[in-house]
């Protein structure tokens, strides 16, 4: 079971860590061990930083016809998210419908079921995005006595 507790406490599962060369600056996602621009001399001097927890829509596309594995979940959106930094991640807009989806939409990263595989059910999760929603009390009876 040593492995399934690995897997499960490994640090960029379920935050989105990046890197950060300690000697330009530049940050990764996903990390990278070595600085595309400062190569050897960054060896050892990548730095973990925490992603932050909203993006921007920078750019999407509606897919209508989806890979294998996808198909079922057609029509969807991928989109470039732009973090603050100008690190941008590629990944599946959740949680509203495709034309709701625009540039310059504010999302956050959430970690969602991707697909299953095959008949042998093994589930893949990954991070997907989703417009930031803060939950409203309609129902009186739900709300705080005052």
């Amino acid at each position: 079971m040593a492995g399934v507790r690995f897997w499960r406490e490994f640090d960029t599962r379920y935050r989105m860590l990046a890197t950060r060369c300690s000697q330009c600056g530049l940050v990764y996602f996903p990390p990278r061990t070595v600085c595309r621009k400062c190569r050897r001399r960054s060896v050892g001097k990548m730095e973990k930083v925490p992603l932050p927890s909203q993006g921007t829509v920078l750019s999407y596309s509606v897919v209508h016809q989806g890979q294998k594995g996808f198909d079922a979940q057609v029509p969807y959106v991928m989109a470039i998210i732009e973090f603050e930094g100008g690190v941008t991640v590629l990944g599946q807009v959740v949680d509203c419908d495709p034309e709701d989806v625009g540039i310059g939409m504010e999302v956050k990263p959430v970690f969602r079921r991707v697909r299953e595989e095959g008949e042998a059910g093994v589930i893949h999760y990954g991070y997907k995005f989703a417009p930031p929603c803060f939950p409203v009390c309609q129902d009186e009876s739900l709300a705080s006595p005052e």
